[in-house]
């Protein structure tokens, strides 16, 4: 599957040269005769000029056998058919071009293009899937109208789905064929077919104005008994779209098809999302409550594309954080609506720091918008798409949600049908407010994560108190020196009882720049960056201030960062005297908060359960110089132990007060309940008691709390252990999605022996290579499991790489997105360093590397 070794072949894509297609496709009409080996797909294409230049097709994977110029059929001599490409020579300014290939989407494993998941057909289109379909100007601002037509096998392949309405369908010689027609014009990344024996659970939805959209989602036989909640997604988030936005559903169906071999999450075409199974099925005994959340998530993401990102697209691949950016903001916002908007909040800035933060602060650093790219499956990152949604979410901050609201609706009617630029969305939300915005485009151009610092005075005399903050932000690849950029510091000022004196957003636009506050009538606390404001880095706040917002901020989410703040300093402290051989204590402020906590949980069980959750293992990591996995973990451990023994007849109480949840209840108070009690599990187990795990694993009914059980009996290498691993294999080892938890458990575990546990789960029979799902459960979740993967015998090192190699050759996407976890491989000691680069180094001798893993690797050590 590769690219081309050479690296002098491997030219990058530059935002900068940027240029208008040569020609524009205003219809497109497909046929397909569907056969796993070979299927043949005619395709004709209207086109007229409009920029100056040869038309160049894009193409991969395709056996050419015929075209057509307004009917004519062409001689070789008329067209050059490349490695990648199809060049019509001297082509009229408008014309009918036609072109029939065949493609064997059986031994397509990049699940990119139209291939096959168990006996049916799937397609994936995004980034650039579609040119393994057939030849095409294979770009987003390439937009057209389709209309397809589809044949294939009725036994095998009864139900036939694409874009759009469908406009007929029939039998003829053992075969059944449909027809569907999308009358909104999309690019070609957006294009989906289904053919598959699979059952249908469905549903309608009336709009706003009165229309009705049938829905309907797809599964295998067997399935549909786990869509419920799918379908309430979908239909809460239809209603929510029209209430909070204003966008209504513009089809007459809505589509959604799951199958198991998927690449990402979902992806939003036009009328026919096609799903990961993870994020459709669930039911009470299979799926946890963090998947019926994740369920209800990507629905309402996939959802919320209809209009940005399928009505209004993005003009180029550099866009990318435009449509997801911008969605993630959306989805964010929904789940906000649907639980608590802190806790939500605080589970997102988590997932930011952990993985964001880190990737900014190492080789893999990139833009927003990048400049520059060799694979743009690369950047399907958290940098695109989290931190994509902070720049949203900071627009909305400095200007107010009545603008925002205003900016959106302009951006859609001034973009709709088309192909638009950050630009074009900065345009509509600088009209939509007075507030000069114009630096806030940094955000898009410049890598890395600003840290702040603040100095503050107060004159009593005056009744005055002046706040002065600073910003600086590191180095990133290419990017030596950076400007400023405009970060919004939602703030207020407290009293020493934690009453607000004085509030504000303030524009912080300089290296330093000095606030002034009149009429305060008493020193004040300044609450700064309240609700995570702006993705940046808060320096400088002591274990006394930090104490103070932990117990009296008015902001929740303000209170729960201060109280992580509080435990990173005093666990990297006792990191530091751990190194040096000194016995470990635990530190008497933390234990207060965390009995703090305890004591005022009934009054927000979700916000308490992320409250008593310590810093993870990555987020110590990203505080220190050079990180030491193994005293990181052993703290943490030792102190989550010792808070446990501590308070082992608080969490003792709080385990039986918030047991009481039904098993089937999946309500956000449920869910909150849940989280309370294995919270508290996790402390009492850290303590010793893990026959309470025991015995939760062996009478519940419910997924999360087996799930919780079980992975806290993996923390110890007994028999207890074992047998709950195997008992739990033998009830679930004909279910796919509950199968992957099993190996993430385990691969997750913090026992001695869980490298060799993975070790032997990759040569386990029922672990797939080609099963995108099956490699982040177990692989993906070993590399998230810091003191186990860094092991000083490079053992896990070698784990990786191998998968990495032999993955490369079947999906090289899910290959390079696994080169992230020896990314930051400088930060580490000079043994770990060796190790992992050797390993680097390994994977980039190849031959026939990927352009997707050569380019994360190449950056990896450069």
């Amino acid at each position: 599957m590769a690219d081309g070794q050479n690296s002098s072949s491997r030219k990058p894509i530059r935002l900068a040269d940027y240029a208008k297609p040569a020609f524009a496709v205003d219809e497109v009409a497909l046929d397909f005769d569907l056969d796993p080996a070979a299927t043949i797909v005619r395709a004709t294409l209207k086109l007229r000029r409009q920029a100056p230049g040869p038309l160049v097709l894009d193409g991969k994977h395709l056996e050419l056998r015929a075209v057509r110029l307004n009917d004519e059929t062409l001689g070789d001599n008329r067209y050059e058919v490349g490695e990648k490409t199809l060049t019509v020579h001297e082509v009229p300014d408008a014309f009918v071009l036609q072109t029939e290939v065949k493609i064997s989407p059986a031994k397509n494993t990049e699940l990119s293009g139209l291939y096959m998941s168990g006996t049916g057909f799937f397609t994936q289109c995004e980034p650039e899937g579609f040119r393994k379909i057939t030849y095409f100007p294979d770009r987003p601002d390439v937009m057209a109208r389709y209309k397809v037509t589809m044949r294939a096998d009725k036994a095998k392949y009864p139900v036939l789905l694409s874009n759009g309405n469908k406009t007929g369908a029939g039998e003829e010689d053992g075969k059944v064929w449909a027809s569907w027609e999308d009358p909104h014009p999309k690019p070609s990344y957006l294009f989906a077919l289904v053919a598959a024996d699979l059952v249908a659970v469905k549903d309608t939805f009336t709009t706003a104005s009165g229309r009705q959209v049938d829905l309907g989602i797809w599964v295998a036989s067997g399935d549909e008994t786990r869509c419920g909640h799918a379908m309430y997604a979908l239909k809460n988030a239809m209603k929510w779209d029209e209430q909070v936005f204003g966008l209504e559903y513009d089809l007459d169906i809505f589509n959604i098809a799951a199958v198991s071999d998927f690449n990402a999450g979902a992806m939003e075409n036009k009328g026919l999302n096609i799903f990961n199974t993870a994020y459709v099925l669930a039911s009470a005994d299979t799926a946890t409550d963090a998947d019926f959340q994740n369920v209800e998530r990507v629905i309402a993401h996939e959802y919320f594309h209809n209009w940005t990102g399928d009505r209004v697209t993005c003009r180029d691949w550099f866009q990318l954080s435009l449509k997801e950016g911008l969605t993630v903001f959306r989805d964010q916002e929904y789940m906000a609506d649907q639980f608590s908007a802190a806790v939500k909040r605080i589970a997102d800035v988590r997932l930011l720091r952990a993985t964001q933060f880190r990737d900014d602060a190492g080789p893999l650093a990139h833009a927003v918008r990048p400049a520059s790219y060799l694979e743009i499956n690369n950047f399907y990152t958290t940098t695109i798409y989290e931190k994509g949604a902070e720049v949203v979410r900071m627009y909305r901050t400095l200007i107010g949600g009545a603008a925002f609201r205003k900016g959106m609706d302009t951006y859609i009617a001034r973009n709709d049908n088309s192909a638009a630029t950050v630009e074009d969305f900065f345009d509509a939300m600088q009209a939509a407010s007075p507030v000069e915005l114009r630096q806030i485009m940094r955000w898009y151009e410049q890598a890395g994560t600003p840290e702040v610092t603040f100095t503050e005075a107060y004159d009593a005399a005056a009744q005055r108190f002046t706040l002065t903050l600073r910003q600086t932000t590191r180095p990133t690849p290419g990017q030596d020196a950076k400007a400023p950029f405009l970060i919004p510091v939602a703030m207020a000022l407290l009293d020493d009882a934690g009453r607000e004196m004085h509030r504000e957003t303030l524009s912080f636009t300089k290296p330093e720049q000095v606030f002034i506050f009149e009429t305060i009538a008493a020193r004040p606390v300044p609450s700064l960056f309240r609700n995570f404001s702006a993705p940046v880095k808060l320096k400088g706040q002591g274990r006394e201030r930090l104490a103070f917002l932990a117990a009296k901020d008015t902001d929740l989410f303000n209170r729960w960062d201060a109280l992580q703040q509080y435990a990173t300093i005093v666990l990297l402290e006792a990191v530091q005297r751990q190194q040096l051989g000194q016995a470990f204590t635990l530190d008497e402020g933390l234990r207060e908060a965390v009995a703090a906590t305890l004591r005022d949980a009934a009054r927000d069980p979700a916000f308490a359960a992320e409250a008593l959750l310590l810093p993870g293992e990555s987020l110590l990591a990203d505080e220190m110089d050079v990180v030491d996995p193994d005293a990181i973990r052993c703290v943490r451990e030792l102190t989550r132990k010792a808070l446990g023994l501590a308070l082992q007849a608080e969490f003792g109480a709080a385990y039986a007060a918030f047991g009481d949840a039904d098993a089937a209840d999946v309500s956000g108070a449920a869910i909150a309940r849940r989280a309370m009690k294995n919270t508290a599990l996790g402390y009492l187990c850290a303590a010793g008691d893990t026959a309470r795990a025991a015995t939760q694993f062996k009478t519940s009914a419910n997924m999360t709390d087996r799930l919780a059980a079980l992975g806290n009996l993996g923390e110890v290498a007994d028999d207890n252990r074992d047998e709950a691993f195997a008992a739990f294999y033998a009830a679930w080892k004909h279910n796919a999605l509950v199968l992957d938890k099993w190996f993430a458990v385990q691969a997750r575990g913090g026992a001695p022996d869980t490298l060799g546990r993975v070790q032997a789960l990759i040569r386990h029979a029922d672990f797939d290579l080609r099963n995108p799902n099956r490699v982040r459960a177990l692989v993906g979740a070993f590399t998230g499991n810091p003191a186990k993967f860094h092991a000083l015998s490079g053992e896990g090192y070698k784990l990786l790489a191998d998968t990495i190699i032999a993955l490369d050759a079947i999906n090289p996407q899910i290959a390079a997105r696994l080169v992230t976890a020896m990314g930051s491989w400088r930060r580490y000691d000079v043994t770990r360093q060796g190790l992992m680069r050797a390993e680097l180094e390994r994977i980039l001798a190849r031959e026939a590397l990927s352009h997707n893993t050569y380019e994360m690797v190449s950056k990896a050590i450069a």
